[in-house]
């Protein structure tokens, strides 16, 4: 999606050098990232001349300090065949994170979207498919084991209104898919951490929030480890949640698992864009960093690709766009600028406090 010269003007910010990782570490989280994909893929296409400076960014450690692959590690990708595995696709991502210092988090064992053709086309028994699902998850995860520092083990489990999603996988299992998915992921890759990953998650009174809880609880009372909950943030600049609405569901999941995140950070403008919109995207992105500072056990933020033209909302929401920091000319939104404020804010903040506290502790020395 083009913009306008005049748009374009006023979404460029400041020159600044790569910081959004360095800031947000400085500001009490663990990492802020980017995911990736193979190039040539459907979004990549049309722009190969964009690819040395797209791995420019990336590659900088002091923008990116992780990654998740895009599409790679997808059942259609990984497993194309049954019991035929070909990890070309996600080992390019994981080489990738190894390349340039990042903590990669892998994206997704088990998902009703992206499978094999085989998967939706068979009728299995129970049996059956729980035995399909398990050599999946061993094959892929010990594949990546020791490299990933998260999986998404089940996503998007839920539909529209709170229930179960009538996936090939509950079809035949039921619920028991969910648990039979985490249990064979602590075993086949013990050192990772577990997560539960959806979208429309974010906001307190959501019924898919009602439901993560319940597949958290689920999972806790069969005695099954879950780690964390990734809250995708595939959000709206026009209507998105406050970051008081983020704080209060943050620490929701934050009382049943030890760690949450956002995990595919984007914030859509329906088209034409205007400064207005911006404006409103600049204040989600900013409610997002905020709420995840404020909230502990909120460990880090990814965005779905950072480059506009390499985004995934345009094929899928043709009257929305422009989601990402960076614009097809290069030049960055007003979010940028935004989250740079936010984690300066809490980095001198938490400085403060620090600087403070070393004081207290060399008076008490001193005396």
């Amino acid at each position: 999606m083009r913009l306008s010269s005049s748009v374009l003007a006023a979404a460029t910010v400041p020159l600044a050098s790569a910081q959004l990782h360095y800031w947000a570490q400085k500001a009490g989280l663990e990492f802020f990232g980017a995911a990736t994909d193979t190039p040539g893929f459907r979004e990549r296409a049309p722009y190969p001349a964009q690819y040395s400076k797209y791995d420019e960014i990336f590659a900088d450690p002091k923008e990116f300090g992780q990654t998740t692959p895009t599409n790679g590690q997808k059942w259609m990708f990984v497993e194309p065949e049954p019991g035929v595995f070909n990890f070309t696709e996600g080992d390019y991502v994981a080489n990738l994170a190894k390349k340039t210092g990042k903590l990669l988090r892998c994206h997704a064992l088990v998902w009703h979207s992206q499978l094999a053709p085989w998967v939706e086309q068979t009728k299995w028994t129970p049996d059956e498919l729980k035995a399909v699902i398990k050599r999946h998850i061993f094959g892929v995860a010990e594949h990546y084991k020791g490299q990933c520092a998260h999986w998404d083990v089940v996503n998007e489990a839920l539909d529209e209104d709170g229930s179960y999603r009538k996936s090939v996988f509950y079809n035949v299992l039921g619920e028991e898919y969910i648990k039979l998915s985490f249990q064979w992921a602590a075993e086949a890759d013990p050192g990772t951490k577990l997560y539960y990953n959806d979208y429309g998650i974010e906001r307190p009174a959501s019924v898919k929030t009602a439901g993560a809880i319940r597949i958290v609880k689920l999972l806790k009372d069969a005695g099954i480890r879950i780690d964390g909950v990734g809250m995708q943030g595939h959000l709206h600049a026009d209507n998105h949640p406050t970051m008081e609405d983020h704080v209060k569901t943050l620490t929701a999941y934050a009382e049943l698992v030890p760690e949450v995140a956002f995990t595919e950070l984007d914030v859509r403008i329906k088209v034409p864009v205007n400064e207005s919109k911006l404006a409103w995207q600049k204040e989600s992105y900013q409610f997002v960093a905020e709420s995840c500072i404020r909230v502990p056990q909120c460990v880090g933020i990814t965005l779905w690709d950072f480059y506009d033209p390499f985004s995934w909302i345009p094929h899928v929401f043709p009257d929305n766009g422009a989601a990402l920091p960076w614009n097809e000319d290069w030049s960055k939104k007003p979010a940028y600028d935004g989250l740079i404020e936010i984690f300066k804010k809490f980095a001198k903040e938490k400085e403060d406090k620090e600087g403070k506290g070393k004081g207290k502790k060399e008076r008490r020395l001193i005396a």
